[in-house]
């Protein structure tokens, strides 16, 4: 009778210990880092409603300023695909004088891509405003080399950057340009789509990232000129500004790298980047899941080498203005470099600390939270900004199990940042030849 009784207060003492570590764990895993994401999307999701107000308030209105623009094509290996590009530019409705410059990185080894450039033929009695300007590169020095060298031989007052596998919209060129009648404009930033989004299911996938993160999620950072990068596929800038701040620099991401320096006005000028929804380019996305891992290894690592070796002194309000550098704190430093790490220790502790029914209950939670926000930023997109509503509508099928997608890539991410530390990934980049980034300041 004794021992029975002594069990059973055992087994009450153990139950009562149970619950409270439980309730404690529960408490400690519970996902504050969504209470932190939640902030930034409803900031987005506010810059997009007072973006659509104002279009519909909007007056058309013909603009007579006509610039002449300087389009720089970085090649290296396109082949037959950069007749795409150079057809689209021509093809553009902008009534100004376009000029094409292919740049071949690498001419001596990519002759193939050098003789279709030397083959395309530009009719001047349909494109009396186009002109070609190929510049062959014998030899191969990276991304950044091909823009300055592009750069310098620019006779444009804008200049677009953009890449030889990417295609446009005939309207691009004109509705980039009219942004730069504000003299406080040094750049615009355009759009992207995934334009072999029906090859696989991560192109698919890549498609909705794309729609979502730069088509729509840029617009709401528009609205309070905070946007966080300048496509390096598509871009286009002030040509004297560019000369002001030395052209691009030598090192991985050159695209973030370049919108940070332009950045590093904001707090001395009332300048700003604005993103153009309507100006639309089409590229192609990695197609197997091998290829667009190696991607993002590059992308994801050049962001801690960017934020923390290279620009970390220049993050400041006196440069960036307190605007900007609260939303680089935020979608760099936080979302990019400090997320990753949460959610995997997040994750690791929640299979740790608390049973297996109240690790299922909290993912289902999390995933479900993940969804609604996914669900929403994807309607009011499709709804408010898309000029492509019946195409976009195609990608609800992959929504469901887009926050799967992102939870993965967030933790692939945590591999990309530690290979970055500790390898200095972006010294291995295909971007540049390993000499180049050698020879370049070593941050």
């Amino acid at each position: 009778m004794f021992e029975s009784t002594l069990l059973a207060m055992q087994e009450l003492v153990w139950f009562f210990i149970y619950e409270k570590w439980t309730g404690q764990a529960l408490l400690l895993l519970f996902p504050f880092f969504i209470l932190i994401e939640l902030p930034m999307n409803l900031l987005v999701v506010a810059g997009i409603l007072r973006w659509y107000s104002k279009k519909l308030r909007r007056t058309p209105f013909n603009s007579r300023y006509t610039p002449k623009v300087s389009c720089i094509i970085t090649c290296y290996s396109e082949g037959r695909d950069v007749l795409q590009t150079l057809q689209t530019l021509c093809e553009q409705t902008y009534p100004g004088h376009i000029e094409l410059i292919p740049v071949v990185d690498g001419a001596s080894q990519n002759q193939d891509t050098l003789n279709v450039i030397r083959d395309f033929k530009l009719d001047r009695s349909l494109y009396p405003n186009r002109t070609l300007k190929a510049i062959p590169k014998w030899q191969r020095g990276g991304r950044v080399s091909s823009l300055n060298a592009g750069l310098q031989a620019a006779s444009g007052e804008i200049v677009l950057a953009l890449d030889g596998d990417t295609s446009f919209d005939n309207n691009t060129v004109s509705v980039l340009v009219r942004h730069f009648e504000d003299p406080n404009v040094p750049a615009v930033s355009g759009s992207l789509r995934v334009r072999n989004a029906k090859t696989s299911l991560v192109t698919r996938i890549q498609e909705l990232e794309y729609f979502l993160s730069i088509h729509t999620s840029k617009v709401g950072l528009s609205e309070w000129n905070t946007v966080n990068n300048i496509s390096g596929a598509f871009g286009a800038f002030r040509k004297n500004f560019l000369q002001h701040i030395g052209g691009w620099d030598t090192h991985s991401a050159e695209d973030l790298d370049i919108t940070l320096r332009i950045k590093s006005y904001f707090g001395r000028q009332p300048y700003r980047i604005p993103f153009e929804p309507e100006a639309i380019g089409h590229t192609d996305a990695p197609i197997t899941l091998r290829e667009f891992l190696m991607q993002r290894l590059r992308w994801d690592g050049d962001l801690f080498f960017l934020y923390i070796r290279k620009h970390s002194h220049s993050i400041t309000p006196r440069l960036l203005g307190w605007p900007n550098f609260l939303m680089t704190l935020f979608t760099g430093f936080f979302f990019q470099l400090v997320l990753p790490f949460m959610i995997v220790i997040y994750s690791v502790a929640m299979l740790i600390l608390i049973p297996i029914p109240m690790v299922i209950v909290l993912t289902v939670f999390v995933y479900v939270l993940y969804l609604i926000m996914t669900i929403i930023i994807y309607l009011i997109g499709l709804m408010l900004v898309s000029e492509r509503r019946r195409q976009d509508l195609r990608m609800l099928a992959v929504v469901p199990i887009f926050p799967l997608f992102m939870f993965a890539l967030r933790c692939w991410g945590v591999v990309c940042i530690l290979n970055e530390v500790f390898r200095r990934g972006h010294e291995e980049s295909g971007m540049a030849p390993w000499w180049v980034l050698k020879k370049g300041k070593r941050f």
